[in-house]
């Protein structure tokens, strides 16, 4: 599917800038560009390639200063990655085959309701009393239990496992072999020395427009539920606890994991490898650095935090830097001694 760039500007309610009758088939990155692809300039680090690259156009921000001359089509919009995160989309609607149907291998037990427009696909299993909304898509060896409900437009890929009860809201991703409503990690100690388990009797609530990435855990609440607010985005291996509460609209990276009980605030942005122990109260618009451990909470809404134990980012980056000059110290000491 070919378009010219001028229709890709009226899409994005941007500007050209040079020939925007040329046509584009396809995406590529900007240092890889080439004749007939359209890529983006957002990071101020890549801009070198811009003067380069040999994609027919290039969505930058409309108060770039160029340098130089270029050799490629402009088109001159707000925010470049917005912008194009909207054209990828756009495109995947317009070229998306969508399966519709209900495979013959697989098994779905009495009392369950599906909408309009579903499929599902080989080898899944949707246990009794459970309900599937319109236009969901499951794919092949999905299992999900007794009286799970998922709403509309959701997509469910292979192998993941959903437990019994589970609740999921509308326009919901789950990548593959994700685990949503497994026990948390409930044991108490006993007078012998081992470990009795603490039933699990809560559920895992998923509200609207949530993606959950590939091998991503999401406990079920010992009592009541685990939440998961509007516009959650978690990246793949995540680990959240029974009773944890994800603020809506925050953003999780890779190999993280929230202990349980802990309340995550809306818009947060948590990088990978953080832990975060339990029973703490993150306030929104917090920022997270890599592999910070954050062992208190965080009261302030909109810091950024790192380290370990979690601080400020600045007295964190202070620290560091002494750090490294540890050894130069010492034989400044030693001298003086």
């Amino acid at each position: 599917m070919k378009f010219t760039v001028d229709q890709i500007a009226t899409i994005l309610q941007g500007t050209v800038n040079g020939d925007g009758s040329q046509l584009i088939s396809g995406f590529d990155k900007i240092e890889e560009g080439k004749s007939g692809s359209i890529s983006f300039l957002s990071n101020p680090k890549y801009e070198s390639y811009l003067y380069e690259t040999k994609a027919t156009a290039v969505i930058v921000s409309k108060d770039l200063t160029l340098k130089q001359a270029v050799n490629t089509t402009l088109i001159l919009v707000e925010d470049p990655y917005v912008a194009f995160t909207i054209l990828l989309q756009k495109y995947q609607e317009m070229t998306a085959e969508r399966e519709t149907g209900i495979s013959t291998h697989a098994i779905i037990e009495s009392g369950v309701s599906v909408g309009n427009d579903i499929f599902v696909g080989r080898f899944a299993c949707i246990d009794s009393h459970s309900s599937i909304g319109n236009a969901t898509s499951i794919y092949n060896h999905v299992s999900i239990g007794k009286n799970v409900h998922i709403g509309d437009n959701c997509i469910i890929y292979p192998g993941v496992i959903i437990y019994k009860d589970t609740i999921i809201g509308n326009n919901v991703v789950i990548h593959a072999n994700a685990v949503i409503g497994s026990d948390g990690f409930g044991h108490a100690p006993q007078a012998d020395g081992t470990y009795k388990a603490i039933p699990q009797l809560g559920n895992v609530v998923i509200e609207d427009n949530v993606s959950i990435g590939a091998n991503t855990t999401i406990d079920r609440a010992t009592m009541g539920s685990t939440f998961i607010r509007n516009g959650v985005k978690l990246d793949n291996l995540v680990q959240i606890a029974h009773n944890v509460d994800v603020g809506a609209n925050t953003a999780i990276a890779a190999q993280t994991g929230i202990s349980g009980s802990t309340k995550i605030g809306e818009n947060c942005l948590i990088a990978g490898q953080v832990g975060i122990a339990g029973h703490l109260t993150i306030a929104p618009k917090t920022i997270i650095t890599g592999r910070a451990g954050v062992t208190k909470s965080i009261k302030q809404a909109g810091q950024v935090v790192g380290g370990y134990p979690a601080v400020n980012n600045t007295e964190y980056l202070k620290r560091s830097a002494l750090i490294r000059r540890l050894p130069e110290l010492f034989d400044q000491i030693k001298n003086i001694k």
